[in-house]
């Protein structure tokens, strides 16, 4: 029988994220891979080396914290924006 391990989500040391024990895979990413690119859990589990139990949890994390999932959003927004102002102001005094 395999070996059994706590899973958790660990809050704040990875760029201020959530993410998975142990791991360098935030919340964000997965919910992101599952649903705006359309992978299944299945998917995202094998291709980031995850268990699938690790990605129902954090899936399961993003739903019960909707408040939080969405300020991270907004501030990831935030920073894209800000990168792609200075992206273009650095072209444009070239």
């Amino acid at each position: 029988m395999p070996e059994q391990r706590e899973r958790r989500i660990v809050e704040g040391e990875l760029l201020s994220e959530p993410h998975i024990s142990g791991r360098r895979v935030s919340v964000l990413t997965i919910h992101d891979r599952v649903n705006k690119h359309g992978l299944s859990p299945e998917t995202v589990a094998d291709r980031l080396d995850l268990d699938l139990a690790d990605v129902h949890l954090a899936l399961a994390y993003y739903y019960d914290n909707p408040r939080q999932m969405q300020d991270l959003e907004d501030e990831r927004e935030q920073l894209r924006d800000l990168a792609a102002d200075t992206g273009n102001g650095a072209r444009s005094a070239e």
